[in-house]
């Protein structure tokens, strides 16, 4: 997900003397301040914030997409245009039109005995003459001025089938509607799939894994028949769990950072250390409950970077930023997307609040981590702004209420 840290609620010390863990010095969804400390902030992260780099949550550098580089990587060459090359095909095609041409003149004056030329001129000039090849067998041994006073004609008719039968492209929406006013904003409320959670805790990594399986289920349930009804074909996106390093299309990470979705693959990867020991790590009941919320969330927000990819908002935004004048616009892009990831997250958890739940300590854990994120590379958004459109998702269930490419600018800050 990112380079945020997000928090428990307060009213929570520090333990005595314990220093802070690797994860919490990683930015990402799992970096988190010590228990009941609002994040004070924390180093910032030393790679680049360019292509190469997976999705992560608020913070993270961008990945490198399977079509093509975002800024900050080699850029492909601008293509060349193609007027001169058009122009010799034209002349070449004319010119091979024209020799043909004089050999259907020439073996017209000649006695049409030879079998094998007939069926070559027919079938090479006359597709707009289908009686033609009837009619070829029944002029041989018939005096060569019928077939002369006809067949000159031909080369005329083929470079008029020619010039006039070019193909027409459908350019399909613009990458501004993609993500302005992409059809999945229309699709309308998410109804509940009756998700519940597990009954596994992420005590293990085999409890960590079962939690997984169990929301990708729900997930795929969730939004397939959102993506349908938005005109979408949807695919299921596929899981992998962590520890230590992972290799992915979009480099070789680490667990000291987030999970991360790769669009190259289609892939969600989930970091295992990170939750494990998120849940491991202080013995409170409600700590326990705040690690299982962190889990819903940041799985659900790396979805959401799954259902943009499903419906061309990831591809769309590849090449909208590719083309910004400044990196001060590519960042308002990175917040705009990650913050509408958020968004998606928050509609499928509150479509299921009811049997997951989210409710009691739940929703009071819940409500802590949407609401304290400290965006450090500038690229995910601001704690208030990704409270809000965290809200947004949850309160209306409905793709159209995150649509933060419409937004102003004061709110994707």
């Amino acid at each position: 997900m990112s380079g945020n840290q997000w928090g428990p609620p307060p009213g929570q010390q520090y333990p005595p003397q314990q220093p802070p863990q690797p994860w919490q010095q990683a930015p990402g969804y799992g970096g988190t301040p010590p228990p009941g400390r609002p994040p004070q902030g924390v180093p910032g992260y030393p790679g680049q914030p360019f292509p190469g780099q997976p999705y992560h949550g608020p913070g993270q550098p961008q990945q490198q997409f399977g079509w093509g580089a975002a800024p900050g990587g080699p850029r492909p060459p601008k293509k060349k245009g193609r007027g001169p090359l058009i122009a010799v095909l034209v002349l070449l095609g004319v010119l091979v039109i024209g020799s043909t041409a004089l050999k259907a003149i020439s073996s017209a004056l000649k006695h049409d005995s030879d079998p094998t030329s007939e069926p070559s001129i027919t079938t090479t000039y006359s597709p707009t003459e289908p009686t033609e090849p009837t009619e070829a067998p029944s002029t041989r041994g018939e005096p060569t001025t019928t077939q002369s006073t006809t067949r000159p004609t031909r080369p005329t008719a083929s470079r008029q089938t020619t010039t006039t039968a070019k193909p027409t492209t459908n350019p399909g929406p613009s990458d501004s509607d993609l993500v302005v006013k992409n059809a999945l904003y229309k699709a309308g409320v998410m109804s509940s799939v009756h998700c519940r959670e597990a009954s596994a805790r992420p005590s293990s990594a085999a409890g960590a894994r079962a939690n997984y399986k169990n929301l990708l289920g729900c997930l795929n349930k969730a939004w397939a028949p959102m993506v349908a009804k938005a005109g979408g074909r949807f695919r299921a996106p596929h899981v992998i769990t962590f520890s230590g390093s992972v290799s992915s299309p979009c480099g070789t990470h680490m667990d000291t950072n987030p999970p991360f979705f790769c669009g190259t693959n289609d892939t969600i990867y989930m970091n295992l250390t990170e939750d494990t020991g998120n849940y491991n790590r202080y013995p409170q009941s409600y700590q326990k409950v705040w690690a299982r919320m962190w889990m819903l969330h940041q799985m659900a927000h790396e979805y959401g970077h799954h259902v943009q990819n499903n419906m061309g908002i990831l591809q769309a935004y590849a090449r909208i930023r590719y083309e910004r004048p400044n990196y001060a616009m590519e960042l308002q892009d990175s917040r705009r997307l990650e913050l509408q990831a958020s968004c998606f997250s928050d509609i499928f958890i509150g479509a299921n609040k009811s049997s997951y739940p989210v409710t009691g300590q739940s929703q009071v854990q819940w409500r802590w981590l949407i609401g304290h994120v400290t965006d450090l590379n500038n690229d995910h958004g601001d704690a208030n702004n990704h409270q809000y459109w965290a809200l947004r998702g949850y309160n209306a269930r409905d793709p159209r209420v995150c649509n933060t490419w419409s937004a102003s600018a004061g709110k994707v800050q």
